[in-house]
C-alpha cells in the first residue's frame, strides 16, 4: 500500500509539473550531488542546474559512455540525458520513459545528434536484445512495482559485459528486499556505496533555488507539497535523508 500510494503522488506531481513548466525550467527532478571534490566545470546554461548534473556526472565516473551506446531508463525531462551526450560523447543515445508527456517533452526540445527518445515501461523495455553497452537509471526505481523484472530487462537489452548504473533510494526498511532482487539477477556487483551526505548537502546548497522554483510554479495551497517532492531544508523528505530513513545509494552492476 505505501508504494502504490508513493507511485500515485509521483505520477500526479510529474504530470502537474509538466502541465505548468511553459518554460522550460525543470529539466532535472532529482535530489542532487554535492561533494568538495567534484566541482565540475559547466556551461553557464547548465549551472543553474549544477547539484543534479553532479549527481549524474558523479554516477557517470563508475562507468565508460566515450563511443558507447547508452540508455537511460526513466528519464524524465531528458536534462541528464542530454548532459552525459554533450560531456561523455557515446556513439548514441536513447532516453525511455513511461510519461508520453516527457517524452513529447524532449522530443521537441532537444536536438542533440544521435540522441533520441522513446516512450516505454522499464519492467518491458522497447528494444531489442542486448542493445546497449551500458544502461543509466536515475532515481528512478524506486517508483517500479516489480524492481527484480526491471533488472531482468535491463540484463537482457545489455551486451555481455554491460552495466546498470544505478542512484537513487529507498525506505530504510526496503532495502534487504532490493538486495535480494539484485542477488538474483544474474548481475555482478562491481561497485556499491550510500552517499546519503552528498545528497542532504546538495539539497541546502540548492535550497534558495528549489523554493523559488515551488514559488514560480506551484500554487499556494500546494506550496508545502510541493518543497516535500523538492526536498526543500526541513521538509519530510529531507529529514528523511538527513536521519538515514531513507537510504540513498550507488550501485554498479555488470552483465
Amino acid at each position: 500500500m505505501k508504494r502504490f500510494i508513493r507511485e500515485w503522488l509521483f505520477q500526479k506531481w510529474y504530470w502537474f509539473i509538466s502541465k505548468t513548466d511553459k518554460n522550460a525550467e525543470v529539466l532535472f527532478m532529482n535530489f542532487g550531488y554535492d561533494h568538495p571534490s567534484l566541482k565540475i566545470p559547466l556551461l553557464p546554461e547548465d549551472e543553474t542546474n549544477r547539484y543534479s548534473i553532479q549527481l549524474y556526472h558523479q554516477l557517470a565516473l563508475h562507468g565508460e559512455l566515450t563511443g558507447k551506446t547508452i540508455c537511460e531508463v526513466g528519464c524524465g525531462r531528458g536534462g541528464g540525458l542530454s548532459y552525459l551526450h554533450r560531456t561523455f560523447k557515446p556513439l548514441h543515445s536513447l532516453g525511455i520513459d513511461l510519461n508520453p508527456l516527457a517524452i513529447n517533452f524532449n522530443t521537441q526540445f532537444y536536438r542533440e545528434k544521435d540522441m533520441h527518445f522513446k516512450q516505454g515501461d522499464a519492467q518491458a523495455l522497447p528494444v531489442e536484445d542486448e542493445s546497449f553497452d551500458l544502461v543509466i537509471n536515475v532515481e528512478s526505481s524506486h517508483r517500479y512495482p516489480q524492481f527484480g523484472q526491471f533488472l531482468s530487462e535491463v540484463y537482457r537489452s545489455l551486451k555481455p559485459g554491460g552495466q546498470l548504473l544505478i542512484t537513487d533510494f529507498r525506505f530504510s526498511d526496503e532495502v534487504e528486499a532490493m538486495k535480494a532482487d539484485i542477488a538474483e539477477s544474474g548481475f555482478t556487483v562491481k561497485h556499491t556505496e550510500i552517499i546519503n551526505q552528498q545528497v542532504v548537502d546538495a539539497l541546502k546548497a540548492d535550497d534558495a533555488r528549489r523554493r523559488g522554483l515551488v514559488k514560480r510554479l506551484i500554487p499556494s495551497l500546494l506550496r508545502s507539497t510541493g518543497l516535500n517532492f523538492a526536498g526543500a531544508i526541513g521538509s519530510e523528505t529531507y529529514n528523511r535523508f538527513k536521519e538515514n530513513k531513507y537510504v540513498y545509494f550507488n550501485y554498479v552492476l555488470e552483465k
